[in-house]
Order: structure tokens, then C-alpha cells, then sequence
């Protein structure tokens, strides 16, 4: 069925993880939000919880009328991202925001000659950060956006993927592994947009700097919120580092 109000639909990965948790927490009133988790379910309403009034706990609570749709997944295994995407379209009947934020992060601070850890990160890496978006990305448009490109331009249907600002810059403590997915994932972004045009979908990616420790993980999310309100695609977004090397800045740091 398709979603009840004309608020937009997101299926949003990573959804227990800090920046889905806020993202959540901060929006479930705005859009219909399918979050997907491994574990930690965010801390807001939804079928598996709700508010109660403890002075008058039959009487119905405002908040709950916007509940989150958890879906628990690991979608680094086989059929999962199918499984999410079709649970997703059967229980609101369109996805207008695929937000891609799961991520796997393993340093290897003693460096990449260190045996085997960083040979052993590779695969777990590139499976999460790179190819758990590209097949949701290529599933949801299989089957939902690619033969409805006046709608998808009517709904500003988008992908922002959650990058980060080591995609482009080398930084120590043995990020070699998680940086180059990061890199792989915003060129992966640009490759999307390309080919995701022809039928009105955009995408983009955002490359914080850490989060909360050095923006905020609030920022991050309004980013997310900006790139989805805009019309801007094929671009990589700094959110807490001004722009440079082709890239482009969003927040209250764009410079």
C-alpha cells in the first residue's frame, strides 16, 4: 500500500548505528521512515515499541502516529538487500529517499604490512560500504523507479550515500581499507547519477569529517535533508570541511 500521508517515504540503512539513530529520532514526524539495522533498533517509535501516557496509558499518543518501520537485516548477506526492498515497497508502495549509511570500519593501525589484518578487511569492506549501495540502489530502481521517470522526477526521488572525508584524504591510524571503500563509494555515487538520470532519479554522496566528536552528528543530518530538498546531483558534499579538489561543501561550513 502506498504511504498514507504526503510525507516522503526513506529507507534508511545503519539505522541503529549514531548517525541513524539521530536521523530518526530527529525526523520520524517528517518522512515514513523504513530503518534497517543488523541489531540496535533507533531509539524511536515503531512496531516494536511505542509512547505510552503514564497517566493515561489508553489514551493515544500523538508521536505514535508516525512510527518507524524496523526492519532487522544483515545486508551483507545474500538476499537481504532483496528481501528489505521488497518488505519495503509491499508496506508503503514507494521509496522516494534511499539513504545508504550502513557501514563496516576496521583500522589497522599497525599499517596495512601488519600479516594478514588488512588483506582480511578488504572483502568485508567493499561488501558493506560499496556494494551493500550498489545493490540497493540497483534492486530499488529494478523494481520501482526505472519505468516511472514522470513520477520519480514529480517525488525528487534520491540516493545520498554516506561517505566520509577520508575517501579523499590520507589521515593515520590505519584507515587504508575503510578510506579507499569510502573513495570506491564516491565514485560509485557519481556512476549512479549517471546512469540513474534517464529515468529521473538523482544521487549524491556526503563525506563528513568524524562525527560527533568534530561536527555534528545533527549537521550531518541536516545535509542529508538539504540533498534530498535540492535538485543537485553526481556531487560528493563535505559536511564539516570546506570544499576543495572538485568537491562542494553543505552546511553552515560551505565556504
Amino acid at each position: 500500500m502506498r504511504s498514507g500521508t504526503e510525507r516522503r517515504v526513506c529507507l534508511l540503512t545503519g539505522a541503529g548505528g549514531v548517525l541513524g539513530d539521530t536521523f530518526c529520532r530527529g525526523l520520524y514526524t517528517d518522512y515514513d521512515i523504513i530503518a534497517v539495522c543488523r541489531n540496535r533498533t533507533p531509539a524511536a517509535p515503531s512496531q516494536l515499541e511505542w509512547f505510552v501516557d503514564p497517566f493515561e496509558p489508553e489514551m493515544p499518543v500523538p508521536e505514535n502516529d508516525s512510527r518507524i518501520f524496523v526492519i532487522k537485516a544483515d545486508l551483507a548477506e545474500a538476499g537481504e538487500v532483496e528481501r528489505v526492498v521488497d518488505i519495503a515497497l509491499a508496506r508503503f508502495g514507494q521509496i522516494d529517499l534511499l539513504v545508504n549509511n550502513a557501514a563496516h570500519s576496521r583500522f589497522q593501525p599497525r599499517g596495512i604490512v601488519d600479516g594478514d589484518t588488512a588483506l582480511d578487511e578488504f572483502d568485508p569492506h567493499f561488501a558493506v560500504n560499496v556494494g551493500v549501495p550498489l545493490r540497493l540502489s540497483a534492486r530499488l530502481a529494478q523494481r520501482s523507479w526505472v519505468h516511472a521517470g514522470d513520477e520519480n522526477r514529480a517525488r525528487n526521488r534520491n540516493i545520498v550515500n554516506v561517505s566520509s572525508i577520508s575517501g579523499s584524504r590520507v589521515y593515520p591510524g590505519g584507515q587504508a581499507l575503510y578510506a579507499s571503500s569510502k573513495a570506491a563509494l564516491n565514485h560509485l555515487t557519481r556512476h549512479i547519477a549517471a546512469e540513474f538520470e534517464e529515468f529521473g532519479v538523482r544521487a549524491n554522496a556526503i563525506a563528513p569529517n568524524g562525527f560527533p566528536a568534530t561536527v555534528s552528528t545533527e549537521q550531518v543530518v541536516r545535509a542529508i535533508v538539504e540533498l534530498d530538498r535540492g535538485a543537485m546531483s553526481g556531487e560528493v558534499f563535505t559536511v564539516g570541511v570546506a570544499a576543495e579538489g572538485g568537491r562542494h561543501a553543505l552546511g553552515a561550513d560551505a565556504h
